[in-house]
């Protein structure tokens, strides 16, 4: 028996090649007061927590050596944030450099930050101009909340790495996503189509590694999954911070996993619900309906009598409330997640690898899948844009599906910048709204130098990619980095994922055939109709550069223009007041309420109209100043009795005395 126990041990350290780290940082940032990232909507503005944000790191460190490439050490993160970010990652890099433990461990080349794409976390933390307009600029706090918490979460995992074993497992989940632009998926051929027949308009593979200590009890470390749905669950009206379906999945695993009564974002197993090509797909698993009819929406340009702001997609919840359709669909999530990590038995061994490049997207010329030679273009935006989705419809009378220009806002949009009939023709048929080539005033309004990564653990590979690709772009891109792993002798089978929205945002990647639909997600694809099979060429460059153990050439990283940022946020204007009674009760406790109604006219009728129905209302009441006997009138809330207010905006309970 101690023989066997023995042989045992000896087999576990004879197989340790992996030193494995997760760790998880709060990256909450301000709350009150900053835009919410995603929808586009200046009156969007947060006003309490729903969830608390997160950052979940995972570092993995082979003790082999690959040619041409780093020292056998990446980290991944899964950050509750609408996307990757320039100025974050290199401010995480400075953090990682100036710590003892990790100096000289990680660059650009080895750091994949991606965000799950919730759609209500803090805007202001990208330095280009266009993604600043509805957020009032740059947030620094913001800012430095996100990137201290990913250096924290790095730094904790890379020090808590320990020999550790890797299995994957793949499964399908159903019934968790739809794709809310399907006219535009019908574009592309049929018989392509006909190739996920099983799977139809959205991927529903879930991709699973599970991260387990060497040790006799294969002690749980942490899991990472990717599956395909929008951080949209929450819709455009929550003025809440929450991580949407993918943060509350998260919470539900780790909760499973770690002991008993540790709190949340408190333990030591971590677990990652992380984004991949979800630029088509919705949670909203009803459809889109019509609010005012409650008819389906007309499909092509999704409008109800014309116009769009009346198409919302609707989620499974009970009446479509958003806080029940974030719940069943974070479920759905979590237990397919328990069912892979339950069956996971395969475990990944061979050498992890990491090659990284920074390329210029505009006017880049290159030979395609097809061997033809193709180019992009400068960045645009087109009218589809500014329709937004049915997740979030846009204003005004823009529509999805729209080839055609509007006279008046086309005056409005040349005043920033008039495309060239280069610029035209390049992004045809795409109509332009917003030329983004060339406007550098008062920085650069878009980027121009994006980040592209691929991760090798074995015979899995992870594309790191920094937009939103659609459902058949992101088949296509995995399509084509596994023909050139197979064509490089890596291995036979590659099993190939895609986690989207890092490290940098460059909006949305179409097919060719769906840009020509211009739905939201084709007037979004910035670079124009051939930018899917631009990042193809790139990927597919740094994957033959891996296979053939060289490094990959690459431009150097672009500015942050951190120096120029520019911000329009109001600071805090009055943040207490004196405690004055009324009927017994102490008016300090709702100082927040009265400070709201006194400076956020944007939804202090809301809370005024509240109040007034729940019986609580303003009073004057004649106050005498203890320092010279004076008395002066004051205006205050009148409190029968204490009391909880729920308030839609936000929930706030007061602390009351009687």
């Amino acid at each position: 028996m101690l023989v066997l126990f023995l042989l045992l041990l000896a087999s576990y350290g004879a197989n340790a090649k992996l030193k494995i780290g997760a760790s998880i940082s709060d990256i909450t940032g301000p709350i009150q007061g900053i835009n919410l990232m995603g929808y586009a909507i200046a009156s969007q503005v947060g006003a309490g927590i729903h969830m608390r944000q997160r950052a979940r790191a995972f570092v993995l460190e082979s003790n082999e050596t690959t040619p041409g490439g780093n020292a056998g050490v990446f980290a991944f993160v899964s950050a509750d944030i609408g996307m990757g970010s320039h100025v974050v990652l290199t401010r995480v890099l400075d953090l990682l450099d100036k710590e003892p433990t990790t100096k000289g461990v990680f660059d650009s080349s080895n750091v994949a930050i991606s965000g799950t794409h919730t759609h209500s976390t803090p805007a202001g933390f990208l330095t280009h101009t266009v993604f600043q307009v509805t957020s009032l600029g740059f947030c620094e706090q913001t800012y430095l909340a996100y990137s201290s918490g990913i250096a924290k979460a790095i730094i904790s995992a890379y020090n808590k790495m320990k020999p550790g074993r890797v299995f994957l497992g793949i499964s399908k989940l159903f019934d968790a996503n739809i794709n809310r632009s399907p006219s535009s998926y019908l574009y592309n051929p049929e018989e392509e189509r006909k190739m996920y027949a099983d799977e139809g308009d959205t991927d529903k593979n879930m991709t699973l590694l599970k991260f387990v200590a060497d040790d006799e009890k294969q002690t749980e470390i942490g899991m990472v999954n990717w599956f395909a749905v929008h951080g949209t669950s929450m819709n455009n009206t929550n003025l809440l911070i929450s991580g949407d379906n993918k943060g509350y999945a998260s919470y539900l695993f780790e909760k499973q996993h770690n002991p008993d009564g540790v709190l949340a974002g408190k333990g030591d197993f971590v677990a990652a619900f992380a984004a991949t090509n979800l630029g088509d797909v919705s949670p909203n698993t009803r459809g889109a309906f019509c609010a005012d009819t409650g008819e389906p929406c007309e499909m092509t340009h999704s409008t109800c009598g014309g116009r769009n702001e009346m198409c919302r997609g609707i989620g499974p919840g009970k009446n479509g409330d958003m806080f029940d359709s974030t719940r069943i669909i974070a479920e759905k999530q979590y237990e397919k997640a328990e069912e892979l990590w339950k069956s996971a038995n395969e475990e990944l061994v061979g050498p992890v690898d990491v090659r990284q490049t920074w390329v210029d997207m505009t006017n880049l010329t290159f030979v395609s899948t097809k061997n033809e030679t193709l180019s992009t273009c400068g960045s645009a935006f087109g009218y589809a844009f500014a329709a937004g989705t049915t997740d979030g419809p846009g204003m005004f009378d823009f529509t999805q599906g729209t080839n055609s220009t509007n006279p008046f806002w086309n005056a409005v949009s040349h005043v920033l910048s008039k495309p060239t009939a280069e610029q035209i023709k390049c992004h045809a048929p795409k109509p332009i709204l917003l030329n983004l080539e060339g406007i550098n005033f008062p920085y650069p309004w878009a980027a121009q130098v994006l980040p592209l990564q691929v991760i090798r653990l074995g015979r899995f590979f992870v594309l790191v990619v920094p937009s939103e690709l659609t459902t058949m772009a992101g088949r296509r891109l995995r399509a084509a980095a596994r023909a050139s792993i197979i064509q490089g002798g890596m291995t036979e089978d590659p099993v190939v994922v895609i986690a989207g929205l890092s490290n940098e945002y460059a909006d949305y990647t179409t097919t060719f055939e769906e840009y020509q639909a211009q739905r939201y997600e084709g007037g979004s694809t910035a670079y124009g109709p051939n930018e899917l099979e631009a990042f193809i060429s790139q990927i597919k460059r740094l994957i033959d550069d891996m296979s053939a153990g060289r490094p990959s050439a690459t431009l150097p990283p672009p500015p942050t223009y951190l120096d120029k940022q520019i911000s329009l946020i109001p600071g805090v204007v009055f943040d207490s007041v004196r405690g004055v009674r009324a009927r017994g009760v102490r008016a300090q406790s709702a100082r927040i309420l009265m400070i709201s109604l006194k400076y956020h006219s944007l939804i202090s009728s809301n809370i005024t109209k509240y109040l007034r129905e729940h019986r609580y209302r303003w009073e004057n009441i004649s106050v005498t100043s203890r320092s010279n006997q004076q008395k002066t009138s004051k205006s205050v809330l009148s409190f029968p009795r204490p009391f909880v207010v729920r308030i839609p905006a936000t929930t706030y309970v007061p602390r009351t005395r009687s």
